[in-house]
C-alpha cells in the first residue's frame, strides 16, 4: 500500500481551544504526525496537484479567507490564533464583510478550531496527500492512505469547525467523480459524525455517505448525524447514519459497519473512500467508544473483503502514544 505525507502538514500548531466552556490545550498536535510516521514507516511526498480539486468542493471566497485570515486578525492587532466568538446561526446569506469577527463567524460553526498563519499550508498539503492517494488508487492500486492533518470531515463546502478546514474525503471523492467514477461511496467511522461530509454531498444522488459514529444526541456535532437524516433532492437515500451509544465495542461497532457497508453495497460503487479516525480507541481523552488495538485490523479486514478500489483518509485520534499502533493495525487489515 502507497502511503502519503506533506511535511507541512507539521506546520499548523495552534496554543490552545475553547473545550467544554474553558481554554485548554489543543488536542490536534503535529505529535500525532509523528505518532503515526514512526509506526507505518515511510511515507511519499504527494504532487502538487492545484487549488481546482479543492475549490471543486470548496468556494472560492471560504479559500480565500482561510488563506488571509491570520493576517486580517493580526492586522486587527489580536494576539494569538483566530478564533470566532460569533456566529449567524439564523438567517445566513451573503453579505460583504470586511471584519476578522464576521468573517471568522461565518466561516466556522465552532471555537474548537483557531486559524493560524500556516492552516491553509498545512490543510492544503493534507488535500495533496488525499489526492496522492486518491489518484494512486485511480492508477491501480487497490487501496492507498493519506496521512491527513488536519483531519477534514467537519469541514463543510465554506465553513471549517472541528479541528478541519479543507475536506479531505470530499476533496478525494470529487476527484474520483472527476476522473470518470459513475458513483463514489464515503464509509466514515471517526467517533464523531463528518457533517461537513454529509453537508457537501446531501443534495447529490452520485456520492453515498455512511457514518458509524457517536450519537449526536450525546455528542459533537450534536447538529448532524442522526439516524433520520437521509439525504435530500436528488441525493434523498444516500446518506446513511449509524450513531452508537457510549461504552460501544467491537461487536455493535463491527455490526453497524457491516449494515453500512450492505448499503454501500447497494448503491455499487467504482470506488470507496475511507474516513478513518482512532479517536474510537478505548483510552481516547476526548471519546467514549471501547474499541482496542487489534479491532481496528478487523473492522479494515471487513472493508477489504467487499474488494473495492480504497483511498483511506486520515480524520481523528488524540491518545497520542497509542495512535501510531491503532493506525498501523487499522491498515495491516487492508
Amino acid at each position: 500500500m502507497r502511503l502519503f505525507f506533506d511535511d507541512a502538514q507539521r506546520t499548523h500548531a495552534p496554543a490552545r481551544e475553547l473545550h467544554n466552556g474553558a481554554f485548554t490545550a489543543y488536542a490536534e498536535t503535529p505529535a500525532r504526525i509523528d505518532a503515526i510516521l514512526r509506526a507505518i514507516g515511510p511515507v511519499e511526498a504527494p504532487e502538487d496537484r492545484g487549488e481546482a480539486p479543492i475549490l471543486a468542493v470548496h468556494t472560492q471566497a471560504y479559500a480565500a479567507f482561510l488563506k488571509d485570515a491570520a493576517r486580517l486578525w493580526r492586522d486587527a492587532g489580536r494576539e494569538g490564533d483566530a478564533i470566532p466568538y460569533a456566529f449567524p446561526v439564523r438567517g445566513r446569506r451573503p453579505l460583504d464583510l470586511t471584519r476578522i469577527d464576521a468573517l471568522i463567524g461565518a466561516h466556522s460553526f465552532d471555537a474548537t478550531t483557531p486559524i493560524t498563519a500556516e492552516a491553509w499550508a498545512a490543510s492544503y498539503g493534507s488535500a495533496q496527500s488525499a489526492l496522492a492517494a486518491t489518484h494512486a488508487v485511480l492508477d491501480g492500486e487497490r487501496a492507498a492512505f493519506a496521512l491527513c492533518r488536519p483531519p477534514g470531515h467537519h469541514a463543510g463546502a465554506d465553513y471549517c469547525g472541528g479541528y478541519c478546514h479543507l475536506n479531505t474525503a470530499a476533496i478525494a471523492a470529487q476527484a474520483a467523480r472527476d476522473a470518470g467514477i459513475a458513483r463514489v461511496a464515503i464509509l466514515d467511522i471517526d467517533y464523531h459524525h463528518g457533517n461537513g461530509t454529509q453537508d457537501i454531498f446531501a443534495g447529490r444522488g452520485d456520492v453515498f455517505y455512511a457514518s458509524v459514529h457517536a450519537d449526536p444526541k450525546t455528542d459533537y456535532p450534536f447538529y448532524w448525524g442522526h439516524a433520520d437524516e437521509t439525504g435530500e433532492g436528488e441525493g434523498l437515500g444516500t446518506t446513511l447514519n449509524l450513531p452508537l451509544p457510549h461504552g460501544t465495542r467491537i461487536e455493535a461497532f463491527r455490526a453497524a459497519q457491516s449494515t453500512a457497508l450492505d448499503a454501500i453495497a447497494a448503491f455499487d460503487p467504482g470506488l470507496l473512500v475511507v474516513s478513518f479516525g482512532a479517536d474510537t480507541w478505548e483510552g481516547d481523552p476526548i471519546s467514549h467508544f471501547a474499541l482496542t488495538t487489534p479491532n481496528y485490523a478487523v473492522l479494515a479486514a471487513d472493508i477489504a473483503a467487499r474488494g473495492w478500489p480504497s483511498v483511506i483518509v486520515m480524520e481523528g485520534g488524540y491518545a497520542v502514544d497509542a495512535l501510531g499502533h491503532n493506525v498501523a493495525s487499522f491498515l495491516s487489515g487492508f
